[in-house]
């Protein structure tokens, strides 16, 4: 793989991983500083909000502001991750991979298959994950044999 494809693949994972992490750290906060019931009908968007709206339980709020709280974080952990992986850095590939893919992955099972959600935003971030950790790993298997002159180790060079 050539060094400019690799470069344009993990830029546009990059950008994506920015994105993503964008929109979870915002829906993270929004979730936090409302109550339950408005949670809910944001994040299960498919189903009707009158019947989720409800006078829940404080534990039940405490457990949806916990998973906010994760959304949050993992947000801000991609999108830092994004500025290493468009430096170039195989740590930052695969941590931000398992944070955001990771995440998404519980959305996609419990949400997305249940039936829960409408494809925008949620599933449409499930898309951008995937395709961010696809262009990032396509530069890592098109690099694995490649000597790794730089920190990153995703060098320039090729080995004989």
């Amino acid at each position: 793989m050539s060094d400019r494809t690799s470069g344009a693949l993990l830029t546009l994972a990059a950008i994506l991983w920015v994105v993503w992490g964008l929109v979870h750290a915002l829906a993270g906060s929004l979730i936090i500083t409302g109550d339950a019931a408005s949670g809910f009908q944001a994040i299960a968007d498919a189903v009707p909000p009158d019947q989720l709206a409800a006078d829940y339980h404080p534990a039940v709020s405490a457990v949806l502001n916990q998973h906010a709280w994760n959304l949050l974080w993992g947000g801000l952990v991609t999108i830092v991750g994004a500025v290493f992986i468009w430096k170039r850095s195989r740590t930052a590939i695969w941590v931000t991979a398992m944070v955001g893919g990771l995440l998404d992955l519980g959305y996609f099972v419990f949400l997305d298959l249940g039936g829960f959600v409408k494809f925008l935003p949620g599933t449409l971030m499930t898309i951008v994950s995937a395709t961010a950790i696809l262009a990032s790993f396509t530069v890592l298997l098109g690099t694995r044999n490649r000597e790794t002159p730089d920190s990153s180790g995703l060098g320039q060079t090729e080995s004989a």
